[in-house]
């Protein structure tokens, strides 16, 4: 071997170690929040109301509406699995939590829905209007409605999101995932996809205590359960 290969042959290692390190970086800050997520989801997510276990409290949370303002496929799938939460006495009251924006208003529609449709006691409904995102509906449910446990229903490919999102919010979290709209295959895909840069998104404003819109503790869980 040369003088002139030995320096090279060093430098090409070294270049090999550093690129195998951003590599290695590189990957562990995509997917190591969703191993953690993963991590703290484990063991508390269903797929059917039979295996869930009881709670007081069910939310719901939102995923948008139709043009006319009902509630989508997904967000009525999601509806449907709360309601057979009450039905079947695994939960006593539901918060339905959800976006507003002038006209736009997901916690009215779904509780119109819930009542309408599916029979549940409007007494037994909490709105929660400034749910705008998982993150949110989960540090609302803790510090405005005073909600120390509960099972969050949703699609079942957000489900460890929804859950990891409220055990870090100090809610002890169980788990209920829709899949019958997994027929709707492009917006299930691209949930999916989704989920890996909501999960970072999720780690993020947790490590900075990132707080939603809050207000002034409000009892309507409490009073709903009392009349329960």
């Amino acid at each position: 071997m040369s003088s002139d290969e030995k320096p090279r042959r060093h430098l090409l290692r070294y270049v090999l170690r550093v690129c195998g390190g951003f590599v290695a970086l590189s990957l562990l800050a995509v997917f190591g929040p969703t191993l953690f997520v993963l991590t703290l989801s484990l063991g508390r997510t269903h797929d059917s109301v039979g295996e869930t276990p009881v709670r007081d409290v069910a939310m719901v949370l939102g995923a948008g509406l139709n043009p006319d303002g009902t509630p989508s496929p997904f967000l009525r799938a999601r509806l449907d699995l709360g309601a057979d939460l009450y039905d079947a006495g695994k939960a006593k009251v539901i918060i339905v939590s959800g976006a507003v924006d002038g006209y736009y208003n997901e916690p009215r529609a779904m509780k119109r829905y819930l009542v309408n449709q599916r029979g549940i006691p409007e007494a037994r409904i909490v709105t929660d209007n400034a749910g705008y995102n998982t993150w949110s509906s989960c540090v609302r449910a803790k510090k405005i409605f005073g909600v120390d446990s509960l099972t969050v229903v949703t699609q079942g490919y957000h489900l460890p999101r929804s859950v990891a999102a409220c055990r870090l919010a100090k809610v002890d979290a169980q788990g209920l995932g829709d899949t019958s709209v997994k027929t709707h295959s492009r917006p299930w895909r691209f949930g999916q996809v989704r989920e890996i840069g909501a999960n970072i998104k999720l780690v993020y404003d947790w490590a900075r205590n990132a707080q939603p819109a809050l207000g002034a503790p409000r009892d309507d869980v409490q009073v709903a359960l009392r009349g329960a």
